[in-house]
């Protein structure tokens, strides 16, 4: 039992030390996929550091549409905008180039270009604009949209072969089933909890439904997913359950 307890815990801060820039305990041994199960976990702790930061500010009196931005910002900084940087390389790479070949050049690229910055200047003000309806709203919210957007990471890095056959998402690996079933199921719990059962199907069913048209794109324009990918997933998803929050509140 002990063991079992302690192998949760180091696959927990395997999946923290991957998706955050927290100072965690040394890993001699990051799981990698196989602890893919946690990210939703991952995102409770992000949504919970958001919701209480949020509700400080609020407490203070200041204005949602600041505390909208400070929560964007602590996002950005927590993950090190690792995901922001995935959906601006992956709108690049998608609608930049004309070959799968070259379309993985442009996305490794380190340079933003005209698609990404739009990319990201769109979500990020859809983020902005969403959060300050929830923040009025419904502070638990925060919690369910950083799980449940997490999960598609998961699906993806599951369902779809590796495009490049190196980088990040290749060092990870590919989860088995039942991981990628345990991080959906997890991400729902959490959500149905913070967000209640009927808001939960929503979010989970628009998030599924764009994760599943993002996969047929990225199959179809590359031939499989990044981490790039990935990290665009989780801004979409992020966006789509935003989104139903705010439409619901």
């Amino acid at each position: 039992m002990q063991r079992d307890i302690s192998g949760l815990w180091h696959g927990f801060l395997s999946a923290m030390g991957l998706l955050t820039r927290l100072p965690l305990p040394a890993i001699h041994a990051p799981q990698g996929a196989s602890s893919a199960w946690a990210w939703p976990l991952v995102g409770v702790v992000i949504g919970g550091l958001n919701m209480a930061i949020a509700a400080v500010l609020l407490w203070m009196q200041v204005p949602v549409t600041v505390t909208a931005a400070v929560v964007l910002g602590t996002n950005a900084i927590l993950t090190g905008a690792l995901h922001e940087d995935g959906l601006a390389d992956t709108v690049d790479g998608f609608f930049g180039g004309w070959t799968p070949a070259r379309r993985l050049e442009i996305m490794k690229d380190s340079h933003i270009g005209s698609y990404g910055t739009l990319a990201l200047i769109v979500t990020v003000l859809a983020r902005w604009s969403a959060l300050q309806v929830v923040l009025t709203g419904s502070l638990w919210g925060l919690v369910a949209v950083a799980a449940l957007s997490r999960a598609p990471m998961v699906a993806l890095l599951a369902g779809l072969p590796n495009a490049r056959g190196k980088g990040l998402a290749q060092s990870v690996g590919q989860p088995e089933q039942q991981v990628a079933a345990t991080a959906i199921a997890i991400a729902f719990a959490v959500a149905a909890v913070m967000a209640g059962l009927t808001t939960a199907f929503m979010m989970t069913a628009i998030v599924a439904a764009g994760t599943f048209a993002l996969a047929l794109v990225a199959k179809a324009r590359i031939g499989g997913q990044t981490g790039d990918v990935l990290g665009a997933s989780q801004q979409l998803a992020e966006v789509a359950t935003l989104t139903v929050l705010a439409t619901l509140i």
